[in-house]
């Protein structure tokens, strides 16, 4: 999973969202940690269309 950081609003949608708790907002970052299982619940929920399976 890939999140750009150009399009990302940091509003925390993905965060909020995700089933393995694997990202977390630090600032104005946000930090992808291991497990991902490429649900993309994070991605449907982005209003900014900043994530993107890679």
């Amino acid at each position: 999973m890939i999140i750009s950081a150009e399009l990302c609003g940091y509003c925390g949608a993905c965060v909020a969202v995700c089933p393995q708790n694997i990202l977390e907002m630090v600032g104005i970052e946000i930090i992808i940690g291991s497990g991902c299982e490429n649900c993309n619940l994070c991605r449907a929920v982005c209003p900014m269309g900043a994530i993107d399976n890679e």
